[in-house]
């Protein structure tokens, strides 16, 4: 059920719920419907207009090619925040990878809901605790305390490949490579590559890049 747009009120924020699933649509529409003021929100606007701010399901990464993100991303003005899943971490940090401008868990509550969106409104979502707190979690591996290059060669490990193809796809020397899988390893606590995989696909890593992308946090040199 979408608030519907008042166009005769000007302090009106249009936020759109990008979602596959109803039930999702529905209960955070109502939620943010609800929301007494004094920020008034519409979850629906005029056509041919753009939303101020949307809300993205992470899922929709896991359901396509991402290219519905990339619509909101590059061929509109409105800020694109994360909705988040606790039990695919990997999907929030594509998210961001690919542009969104920040992340909150899709079980957050109504006040942060409209601490985020007052945050995005005002330009300072780098200020806001709700949105920071979103954005490391999902960063797979920080409960280990790994560094992004540790995840990106964990994340290579747990895809099943070798360490020079690591070394390939990183630019980095084989005995580099080595050197990262033996710090990760300690962290993890962890001593060989089938327990370290075993590991990571509990810790959110993905099985496979989706749709030929490297994996989340990938970098080259």
């Amino acid at each position: 059920m979408s608030t519907p747009f008042d166009e005769t009120t000007t302090a009106v924020t249009w936020i759109e719920v990008v979602t596959s699933q109803d039930v999702i649509q529905t209960g955070l529409a109502t939620l943010l419907g609800a929301h007494p003021g004094p920020l008034r929100i519409a979850t629906c606007g005029p056509e041919g207009g753009e939303p101020d701010v949307v809300f993205y399901d992470v899922i929709g990464l896991h359901e396509g090619d991402g290219s519905d993100l990339d619509h909101w991303l590059k061929e509109t003005a409105a800020t694109v925040i994360a909705l988040t899943r606790e039990l695919r971490p990997d999907l929030g940090a594509a998210a961001l990878e690919r542009g969104a401008e920040a992340a909150i868990s899709i079980g957050a509550s109504l006040d942060d809901f409209v601490e985020v969106i007052e945050a995005a409104l005002g330009g300072h979502l780098d200020d806001s605790p709700v949105a920071q707190d979103a954005d490391k979690a999902t960063r797979v591996g920080r409960e280990a305390g790994l560094t992004l290059r540790e995840v990106d060669v964990l994340s290579m490990i747990v895809l099943g490949m070798s360490n020079n193809e690591i070394a390939e796809r990183c630019s980095l020397s084989i005995n580099s490579v080595k050197s990262y899988i033996r710090s990760a390893y300690r962290k993890m606590e962890v001593t060989s590559r089938s327990q370290a995989v075993k590991w990571g696909v509990q810790h959110g890593f993905p099985l496979d890049s989706g749709a030929g992308r490297p994996p989340p946090g990938l970098r080259t040199l």
